[in-house]
């Protein structure tokens, strides 16, 4: 990420800020993090300063358009232009409603439409305003999308199953449409220890027990810390990944190779 100008949404915690500091840290100029949350947002430009690249952050909330714009615009002039793209922003289902109505049949209209919005339709309007700068950078331009395994074979949570999905295939049009000009590529995480993961097995009856389940479909006995999803982020921004494009990588501790549950 030598000299990169980058853009992170949904860079205030988890994976995203995870990606934020590894970029710095691999040597970018300028990190630019966007996140609807202020506080999260000064954690984490104290954290991309102190790891060595020009820190800005934005509050954004993806979910309105002209925010979205409004952000690319103000990422350009912050850091002289754009070299890297991470469309990691995404909400969850659950995030709104309980588990038992994140369902096709039980999850409300609004729901549905939130998790659409903020998860695919944000991706698209990011990209969409950030193409005609990436076009123009000459520090090898790329685009990285968080998609999830999620996205990749069925689970119960309808929206963001369907969403991540269409990530996936987001990321493969993109890389069409902008060819040679602009890489584009994809990375699916499983299950991971972030501060939103944590909370739900603080919160469960037993937490251990709570802590298994939810790595219990990888085939490394544990859950993923976000510094290894944003090494695999970041190798995808890099030059050393100049030449994939449109390529979806799993970060999951093996699940996507038997997609079981361990004994």
């Amino acid at each position: 990420m030598q000299d990169k100008r980058v853009l992170v949404t949904g860079g205030g915690s988890g994976i995203g800020r995870a990606i934020a500091v590894e970029a710095a840290a691999q040597g970018a100029e300028t990190v630019v993090v966007a996140d609807i949350s202020a506080e999260l947002l000064a954690e984490t430009e104290a954290l991309v300063a102190a790891a060595g690249a020009k820190s800005v952050v934005l509050r954004v909330d993806v979910s309105e358009s002209d925010q979205v714009r409004s952000m690319i615009d103000d990422a350009v002039a912050a850091a002289g232009g754009l070299d890297t793209l991470v469309n990691n922003v995404g909400v969850i289902d659950t995030g709104f409603v309980h588990a038992d109505r994140a369902n096709v049949v039980d999850l409300p209209e609004d729901v549905w439409d939130a998790v659409m919005t903020i998860n695919v339709r944000s991706m698209w309007l990011a990209t969409k305003y950030a193409a005609p700068q990436l076009r123009t950078s000459d520090r090898g331009p790329s685009i990285v999308n968080a998609a999830s395994v999620s996205g990749m074979m069925g689970y119960r949570t309808a929206a963001y199953s369907v969403s991540k999905a269409a990530v996936i295939q987001l990321t493969k049009v993109t890389a069409i449409n902008l060819a040679n000009e602009v890489r584009c590529n994809s990375f699916s995480p499983g299950s991971f220890r972030t501060s939103m993961s944590q909370r739900h097995i603080d919160a469960a009856a037993d937490p251990i027990e709570q802590e298994r389940n939810m790595s219990g479909a990888h085939l490394i006995p544990r859950l993923g810390d976000p510094v290894e999803a944003a090494r695999v982020a970041c190798f995808l921004g890099s030059d050393a990944a100049s030449f994939i494009t449109g390529a979806n990588v799993p970060v999951d501790g093996g699940t996507m190779a038997w997609r079981g549950l361990r004994a």
